[in-house]
Parts: structure tokens; C-alpha cells; sequence
């Protein structure tokens, strides 16, 4: 039979296998069954190097990325599972910032799709089984990996972690994780390993105990960044912020220069930081210019992509990948401090998501452009502009993404902002 291409091979998977971000709930598994079947064929890929497992609601990947670019730096060589992808598959399985190559993607299909018969996992269980064999084989030094959601049923979950990471807890996959701020901690500490440290990135009242009770009966180690680093803001423009860092209230690191923007990054920094401390020094020797070489080159390093991305300027266009609650509260907070004549938003939703509670962030004086992304999962354009209008936020609905940031370029002057959000897929169609 001749081989399949790789765009033949991604539409394959595509076809199938479900995939929670195109489909939704018929895609998600609630057990670790098939990526144990898959890894048993694969033989244990994913105990073949060092892990470090981050789950959390938001920040996550940035905090995966931030990790990865300072171990870079130090010469290791990083795997990094994130997801979802924008815009190319192999986003999701990188190896010091470079994708794992096409002809792998084709071969690894080509090998086991006629095994997968008898297990028939999900498009993230795949991925997450190919991510594994391919740092197994490139022999990474640690792999980051970031869980999908959740974090006890999560298909990464099968690791055996040196480390493991929660940024915070916010609503996200109520349908799945619970409705309350307590319950969806519950599935995410389920990342947390016997005897194996684990770090909290901020210490919130309501889910605290989860944590605490969790840790203490696996006899985790267990800390909360921010109660020993705080990071404050001291100048950025649009590719670069630069900050203090205060390590238990002593002056650690004066003008550290992040290839990031983002009001909400400090945390993520907060919580890296706090991870390099807890890193096994057999593994890596943490050093300051390291740090700072890292930081200073995080995208070029890593291929980070998505998060406050400069997509073009005059008039600025920016696109992030807040898509709940807790996200697009603090990137609204964060776009007000953009200086422009007048804002444009073109905004697509999932249909799973609450977005009353979203649309609530969004400012009033804003001229929308309401989108869907081209996915069965979308929420139809003129059913987010209902709903918005209830909000005092107007425009017109477009039957694109392509139209809708089109027709937002062609009604901007050249000193007003136009901000891309509200759905990875939205800005994956721009990206």
C-alpha cells in the first residue's frame, strides 16, 4: 500500500480518531486504559528520561516553555509536550524547539495505525503516545509535558515524574472537572506523585486543603511559588518585559529581560523559578547567565507561538490564546494598558464554553467582529453576537476568521489595536 503523505496522514488522524478541541466531549476518555495499551506497544516509552509534569487552568504551557528555554540555555536537550496546536501538528512534540520532522509523524502512523484497531484511542492519546516515543528515541535529557486537561484521567498521567507543577485553578471543562473551584483542583492534583516534590504556582484559599491533603497522603514535598518569589514588572515593549525578582523578599535577579509579554506572565515566572530550585543538580546546575540567556531568547529558543503574539503592526494587531474565565479577565485587564485611538476585537468562541461569564471582561467601547473558527466545536458568529449584544458589545458577525480580522484591517487607522481572541482556534486560523 503506498504511504500515506504527512497532510494525508494528519487528515487521517483527523478522520479517525476524535479530537476533544475539534469535537468535544465525544473525544474525551475518562480512564488511562488505551494510553497504557499504547505505551505497553510502544514498550514504556515515557520511563525512558527525566519528566516534568505540569498541569493547571492557565499558564501552563507559557510556564512549559519558560522551563524549557532556561534548560536550553544550560545545554540540555528538552522534549516539550504542549497542546492544543495552532496551526501544525507537530507543535505538540518538540525537541529543543524544533518539531519532530514530518517523515516520523508518516512513519509512526504507518507502523502502528493497524495495532490501534483494538485499542481505538482518542486524537490526544495518539499524540501523547507519539510525543513519548520520540523523545525516547531522540534521548532527550528531561521532557516537559503538559497535560491535556484535568490531570488524574489525563492521558499523560501515566508519567513518573522528578517534578510535578500546578499554576492555579480556575473554570475550565466544568463538564468534565466539576463545577467548583474544589472539585476541578481534585482532578488536577491528581498529577501529584508519591514522594515526588511537587509546586503550586499560586496559593489560592478556596483549593488549598486539596492540594495540601493530596500531597500529604503521597508524602509529596509540597510549596506554593509566589510564597517564595515574587516578580514585579519594571518596563517592556511589544516583544520583551523585564523585571525584578525577589527570591523570599532578597533582591534575586535586577532587570531579567523575558521574551514574553503578558500582565499574567510573572506568575508563570514565579512558578519556573521555583521549579529550577526543586531540579535534581545530578540533572542541572542552575546558573544566573543561563537564566537570563534563556529568558532573554525564549521564542527563537522554544518556537513559542500564541500567547500576546505581534502578528502585524500600524495598525497593531494582536492575538492571545485566553479562552476562559480567569484568562480573558486578565488579558482585558492587560489590553487596557495599550495605548491606541480606538479597539477592534475579532472574536470566535467554542460552544462548550460559559461565555457569559467571559463576555463580562470585554470592554464596551470595542468595535467586534464576531467569528467562528472552522472547527465542529465552534460557536456560530451570529449566536455570539446575541449573546454579546446582552453585554453592550456590538458589531457584526463574519462567516470567517479570514473576513472578520480582513474587514477589522480595512476599518482601522493606523495608531488603533486590533486583539484577536477568545478561541485557540480563532487565532490558530491567523497565526
Amino acid at each position: 500500500m503506498q504511504r500515506l503523505s504527512y497532510t494525508q496522514t494528519i487528515e487521517y488522524l483527523f478522520q479517525q480518531l476524535p479530537m476533544f478541541q475539534r469535537v468535544g466531549a465525544a473525544a474525551y476518555k475518562k480512564d488511562l486504559s488505551n494510553i497504557t495499551a499504547l505505551c505497553d506497544l510502544l514498550s514504556q516509552p515515557h520511563l525512558k528520561y527525566p519528566v516534568i509534569h505540569l498541569a493547571g487552568t492557565n499558564g501552563k504551557g507559557s510556564t512549559a516553555h519558560i522551563l524549557a528555554a532556561i534548560l536550553q540555555a544550560h545545554g540540555l536537550k528538552i522534549g516539550l509536550h504542549t497542546s492544543p496546536h495552532y496551526q501544525d501538528f507537530r507543535e505538540r512534540i518538540k525537541v529543543n524547539g524544533d518539531y519532530a520532522p514530518e517523515q516520523f509523524v508518516i512513519d509512526f502512523v504507518a507502523s502502528y495505525k493497524d495495532d490501534w484497531q483494538a485499542i481505538q484511542p482518542s486524537f490526544f492519546e495518539l499524540s501523547v503516545a507519539m510525543a513519548f516515543q520520540y523523545f525516547a528515541e531522540q534521548q532527550v535529557d528531561i521532557a516537559i509535558i503538559e497535560t491535556g486537561l484535568g490531570g488524574e484521567l489525563d492521558s499523560t498521567n501515566i508519567v513518573q515524574p522528578i517534578l510535578s507543577i500546578i499554576t492555579n485553578i480556575s473554570y475550565d471543562h466544568q463538564q468534565f472537572l466539576g463545577d467548583s473551584l474544589p472539585e476541578i483542583a481534585s482532578a488536577k492534583a491528581g498529577i501529584i506523585k508519591a514522594k515526588t516534590p511537587v509546586i503550586i504556582g499560586e496559593k489560592q484559599a478556596e483549593v488549598a486543603g486539596v492540594f495540601e491533603r493530596k500531597a500529604k497522603a503521597e508524602n509529596a514535598p509540597m510549596t506554593y511559588a509566589n510564597q517564595h518569589y515574587r516578580v514585579v514588572l519594571k518596563d517592556q515593549n511589544l516583544h520583551h518585559s523585564v523585571y525584578k525578582v525577589f527570591k523570599n523578599e532578597r533582591l534575586q535577579y535586577d532587570d531579567l529581560e523575558v521574551n514574553l509579554i503578558g500582565n499574567y506572565q510573572q506568575y508563570n515566572l514565579q512558578t519556573a523559578l521555583q521549579a529550577l530550585d526543586w531540579i535534581p543538580k545530578n540533572l542541572c546546575e542552575i546558573k544566573e547567565d543561563k537564566i537570563r540567556l534563556g529568558l532573554e531568547n525564549l521564542k527563537t529558543l522554544t518556537t513559542f507561538i500564541g500567547r500576546w503574539q505581534v502578528l502585524s503592526e500600524q495598525p497593531l494587531v494582536l492575538g492571545d490564546s485566553a479562552h476562559n474565565e480567569a484568562g480573558i479577565q486578565a488579558a482585558m485587564n492587560y489590553l487596557r494598558q495599550f495605548s491606541f485611538e480606538q479597539l477592534h476585537i475579532v472574536l470566535g468562541f467554542a460552544k462548550d464554553k460559559d461565555i457569559s461569564k467571559c463576555l463580562a471582561f470585554f470592554p464596551k467601547e470595542a468595535i467586534y467582529y464576531f467569528t467562528a473558527a472552522d472547527i465542529p466545536r465552534k460557536l456560530d458568529a451570529v449566536a455570539l453576537q446575541a449573546a454579546a449584544n446582552k453585554f453592550g458589545l456590538f458589531g457584526s458577525a463574519y462567516e470567517s476568521v479570514s473576513l472578520a480580522l480582513k474587514t477589522a484591517k480595512e476599518q482601522s487607522q493606523p495608531n488603533d489595536l486590533i486583539y484577536v481572541g477568545g478561541s485557540i482556534f480563532v487565532l490558530g486560523e491567523v497565526i
